[in-house]
């Protein structure tokens, strides 16, 4: 399970140095791909083989299936870590996060995901709100 918030720097040749807690469950390989909410996702290859097994189960007579897998898969790119546990980031999807040299790196349990330092500070500000007074009807008898 992937837990935390990290604040790594992308270097300028796109790379990002995995935070150290999550190297081992991404040596194997990953994907990364386009998120919601404008970030980047990142699955570990088995969990995303999972996700994909599930996805391919979406009627294709559903045009929202059909564009959601669409948008979620052609962005898709497979890369397995170097030894000092860094990713390149492709420009493309550098672009579509809005990703700068400063990052937030944050475990959402069975992914990470990757977002532009102040757009993650912006983004946690506006939902703390609501995080605070839905917790009973997002996970009943959680508290």
């Amino acid at each position: 399970m992937f837990l935390g918030t990290h604040a790594p720097r992308l270097d300028d040749k796109g790379r990002l140095i995995l935070p150290a807690k999550f190297r081992e469950e991404l040596a194997g390989g990953i994907v990364l791909t386009r998120g919601q909410e404008r970030c980047l996702y990142v699955f570990p290859m088995r969990e995303f083989e999972d996700m994909h097994s599930r996805l391919r189960q979406a009627p294709v007579t559903s045009k929202q299936a059909r564009d959601y897998l669409r948008v979620f898969l052609s962005g898709a790119t497979d890369e397995v870590p170097d030894k000092q546990g860094r990713i390149t980031i492709p420009s493309a999807l550098r672009q579509y996060a809005g990703l700068t040299r400063d990052l937030a790196v944050i475990g959402a349990g069975t992914r990470i995901e990757i977002w532009d330092a102040a757009a993650w500070e912006t983004y946690l500000a506006e939902q703390e709100q609501a995080f605070a007074e839905t917790a009973e009807e997002v996970v009943p008898g959680l508290f």
